[in-house]
């Protein structure tokens, strides 16, 4: 029996994920429920999408009871604010039943506020670890009373920097807890924090970052510029009918603008734009907005995107092609999602071929290229980063003669003079003949009296 069933939940959180409407439990999260009920420390490792959220929230809330306690008992710390958000909606759900105090903090938002509402008291707390930190310094709350802690997305958060912040965090926490532990890869930096922190921890991998989801039909295109695949982006997002919600993937965030601004031209209002440079609220309404089907386009870069629980995207742009071969895996696993079809293209220029290589070797697969449109206009402009350097010009004027003595010439009469100190010591020259000490002075004084 493959269902939520299985698992005896009790009665409160039965009928909150009844009511949410989930029935089959994904593998990671089958496999993760005995050993969190356990009480060992757990590494999960599965591709963004596959319901890690649930994988570690069902166990949790299957043994959450009610306390007076003002502090977090559960610790849940994400890479981004946008996971904040949508963790702690989450669990608000799967808690509609049950007395459970569910707080998010993240940076970007007041945090005077954020401790206002940590003072009132918190089960579950959700947060960023830098704003999580500043919170734990200003002792806006304490971390005595944490049991379990989850660490979701942790290679994302190692990407962004987080170690630092993260190792200060646990090591504030009690010894004797829980570890949770998800990534969509394994990494040296990812087993350096386990071998430090973690007891003895079970592994589960479900999905491995290298394995292709069979559902997704990729496409690649071979393009000769930037500006070339945003005329392609148009050319393709000009058929409405097929691409009906599409997330587009860029390198760094002025790409991002770059390919928003363009697409802005030809499609108005259905596009929005996400990156770390847009505010809280401009990056929740885009998100908001693309996510109920009122904007058809979204631009993304790859940090925003692994935040992002999106559903019904069909299609998945690379506008670049990714160095690190993972990162292509955790983009195209945005569609394609709950059983359904999805597609993806990736767009490489000639210096980003060997990229595509490294994804099709860590696939074990060719992704089916497919001929560049005839109705394609090449583009001649190029982006700052494509433009040719050009040599430097010799300011410097003429070139130095490095012929023995050349350095040397000589000096102007000007220049001849010697400093013969100010006209203190001169005068004191001519009286004494020389410069006199104070010593010299008093030797005088004596030789007149004798």
């Amino acid at each position: 029996m493959n269902s939520f069933e299985q698992f005896n939940l009790k009665k409160p959180l039965k009928n909150a994920i009844d009511d949410i409407g989930f029935t089959t439990p994904t593998p990671i999260q089958s496999q993760a429920f005995s050993v969190i009920l356990s009480g060992k420390d757990i590494v999960g490792i599965a591709q963004t999408g596959t319901g890690k959220t649930l994988a570690y929230l069902v166990p949790i809330l299957e043994e959450f009871q009610f306390s007076k306690e003002p502090h977090p008992r559960t610790l849940i710390l994400v890479p981004t604010r946008e996971l904040v958000q949508q963790v702690v909606t989450t669990c608000q759900e799967l808690t509609a039943y049950m007395s459970a105090r569910v707080v998010g903090v993240y940076g970007g938002a007041n945090i005077n506020t954020q401790a206002i509402a940590l003072a009132d008291g918190v089960d579950i707390l959700v947060a960023t670890p830098g704003r999580l930190y500043d919170l734990a310094l200003n002792k806006a709350f304490q971390l005595k009373s944490i049991k379990k802690l989850v660490i979701d997305e942790v290679d994302v958060m190692l990407d962004l920097g987080f170690r630092r912040q993260l190792t200060n965090i646990l090591e504030l926490l009690p010894t004797k807890r829980q570890n949770i532990m998800f990534s969509a890869t394994m990494t040296d930096h990812v087993d350096a924090l386990i071998d430090d922190f973690f007891t003895a921890p079970q592994k589960i991998s479900v999905a491995l970052s290298g394995t292709p989801l069979d559902n997704i039909d990729q496409h690649c295109y071979t393009v000769e510029n930037f500006y070339t695949k945003v005329n392609l982006l148009k050319y393709l997002l000009a058929d409405k009918e097929v691409f009906r919600k599409v997330l587009i993937f860029t390198e760094n965030k002025r790409s991002a603008d770059r390919v928003f601004e363009r697409l802005s031209e030809d499609f108005g209002k259905e596009v929005a734009v996400i990156h770390s440079n847009k505010s809280q609220n401009y990056r929740f309404r885009s998100i908001e907005e693309f996510d109920s089907g009122k904007n058809r386009i979204l631009v993304s870069t790859d940090v925003m995107a692994r935040g992002l629980d999106l559903e019904k995207i069909t299609h998945v742009i690379n506008v670049d092609t990714p160095r690190f071969p993972e990162n292509y895996m955790h983009r195209i696993g945005r569609t394609g999602r709950a059983e359904q079809k999805g597609a993806s293209f990736l767009f490489s220029t000639a210096g980003e071929l060997p990229f595509r290589e490294g994804i099709e070797e860590l696939m074990g697969m060719k992704i089916k290229e497919l001929k560049f449109p005839k109705e394609v206009e090449i583009s001649k402009e190029l982006t700052p980063e494509e433009k040719p350097v050009e040599p430097e010009l010799n300011t410097r004027g003429p070139k130095r003669d490095n012929t023995a003595n050349s350095g040397f010439h000589e000096k102007k009469e000007k220049n001849k003079k010697v400093n013969e100190g100010g006209s203190y010591k001169k005068n004191l020259a001519k009286k004494y003949k020389k410069p006199q000490t104070r010593g010299d002075k008093t030797y005088h004084k004596r030789k007149k009296k004798g």
